[in-house]
């Protein structure tokens, strides 16, 4: 699996994991501001229990913190990835909050 690569789709505003030219994962996302909000997640189930959906998450976070940008996962697969690794904590801004920041700026 050395041929995986996750790479940010802007235009379908999702990040997708690559095999080669093939998507064989993708996470949906919503842009609001300096927020990328996570809302759902798929593999390819032919290539389940290969660590596909793992390297998807753990890339496109990855990405959002070289980019400076915070994360609001409502998809349950990021959230629960997150929960799973503390490092990525820092990174979440809950709807909550987000809701509040709009509101008052």
């Amino acid at each position: 699996m050395a041929e995986l690569r996750v790479v940010d789709n802007p235009d379908e505003e999702r990040y997708e994991i690559r095999l080669g030219r093939r998507v064989v994962g993708f996470s949906t996302y919503r842009r609001i501001g300096d927020r990328i909000v996570f809302i759902h997640t798929e593999t390819d189930p032919a290539l389940k229990g290969r660590g596909v959906g793992t390297l998807l998450a753990a890339g496109a976070l990855d990405d959002v913190r070289t980019r400076g940008l915070k994360v609001t996962p409502k998809c349950p697969f990021i959230a629960a990835y997150i929960r799973r690794h503390p490092a990525y904590q820092d990174l979440v801004v809950e709807m909550g909050e987000l809701r509040q920041r709009r509101t008052a700026g």
